[in-house]
């Protein structure tokens, strides 16, 4: 079993289910998010969602983007605003490569993974993507609808 399923601290927040339909992900990289104490609390709770956001390097920095993180109630006088933009934490090295890819290459950065790590951390796992035409999906479609009717047949067949 995985090390990582054992672990009492690792727990996934949010997923962005979608992302691998829409894009075809070329590589993914793990990042820190810069939070406030509520929202840690908050993400705590499974107040998140991240289907709608978006990652950008901007002045040297990486950002996510309309991501949302429900408002903690037991913080109403020192709250924080659900769709701020947030800071993401990488190397600069790593902050080079992803620069190089969007602005260059003319990739996309979509947030996959949402998630506590083992050691109680929030991270977010970001992949560098290039969206997908109508036809692609559709022949994604047919190919996972033929596994699933593959699947019943040899199910039914023994």
């Amino acid at each position: 079993m995985n090390k990582t399923n054992q672990n009492p601290n690792y727990k996934i927040i949010s997923e962005n289910r979608r992302a691998r339909f829409d894009y075809a992900i070329e590589e993914d990289l793990e990042c820190g998010v810069l939070l406030l104490g509520s929202e840690v609390k908050s993400l705590r709770t499974n107040g998140a969602n991240i289907a709608e956001s978006y990652a950008a390097v901007e002045k040297g920095e990486l950002w996510l983007a309309n991501s949302y993180v429900a408002p903690y109630e037991q913080a109403r006088t020192f709250g924080h605003d659900e769709r701020r933009r947030r800071k993401l934490l990488v190397s600069k090295r790593e902050l080079a490569k992803l620069w190089s890819e969007t602005q260059r290459k003319g990739l996309t950065l979509v947030p996959l993974v949402l998630y506590f790590n083992h050691r109680g951390k929030v991270k977010l796992k970001i992949g560098i993507a290039k969206g997908k035409k109508a036809h692609d999906k559709r022949a994604d479609q047919a190919k996972r609808d033929w596994g699933r009717q593959k699947q019943r047949l040899l199910r039914h067949g023994e």
